[in-house]
């Protein structure tokens, strides 16, 4: 079952679980700015992210956790850029403004006492990609892009959602391949962790 099963939680303190807790059941933070559209793509990531860790017979704190980082991942998306690039650490402000929500929203969180990397990262770096992606961040970029809401490709997005969490490794493959190369159909440049998370993949690391 690939390395999905053994992921580890850091983080624990009680303040931080409750963030998480409340986000598992569709409660964001006083801090989030997500439009009714937003919520809904947040809503439908999240439970795929939830049958995907049921699936994996996941303990339930596991469950808990992948759904929050489903709710939590896109809870900057409809704030001000400029405002988010001030907000992001410095090496995340070269990121075009509608990447920027990720890097922010872990941020806050991070203030919110979590400090789970994982999650972290998985939230921050959901829209390109990260080497240091455990099971989590893997499953959140693929969900991100397979929800059944997305209008691209139906059929296609449709039959990798049928082989997940059991084909896990091979569908997260075929999402990053398919989102590189539409970077380069539309002539753009590569980010560096983009490159670095789909040697990792590749390598089986």
């Amino acid at each position: 079952m690939s390395d999905v099963a053994s992921t580890e939680r850091g983080g624990g303190a009680d303040a931080a679980s409750g963030v998480l807790e409340r986000a598992a059941a569709g409660i964001l933070p006083p801090w989030a700015e997500v439009g009714e559209g937003r919520r809904e793509h947040c809503a439908r990531v999240a439970a795929l992210l939830g049958r995907w860790a049921e699936g994996l017979e996941l303990p339930e704190a596991e469950r808990i956790r992948w759904r929050a980082a489903g709710w939590l991942h896109d809870a900057l998306r409809d704030a001000d850029p400029a405002a988010l690039r001030e907000l992001v650490p410095p090496e995340a402000r070269d990121l075009p403004g509608p990447l920027l929500h990720g890097p922010a929203a872990a941020v806050r969180l991070r203030a919110e006492g979590i400090d789970d990397a994982e999650l972290l990262d998985a939230i921050a770096y959901h829209t390109v990609g990260h080497p240091t992606f455990g099971a989590l961040g893997r499953a959140l970029y693929a969900a991100d892009a397979l929800e059944p809401g997305r209008t691209y490709d139906p059929v296609w997005t449709a039959s990798l959602r049928a082989r997940m969490p059991y084909s896990f490794d091979a569908v997260v493959i075929e999402v990053a391949a398919s989102r590189l190369a539409h970077q380069l159909a539309q002539h753009r440049a590569l980010r560096q962790e983009s490159v670095d998370f789909w040697n990792s993949l590749v390598r089986g690391s």
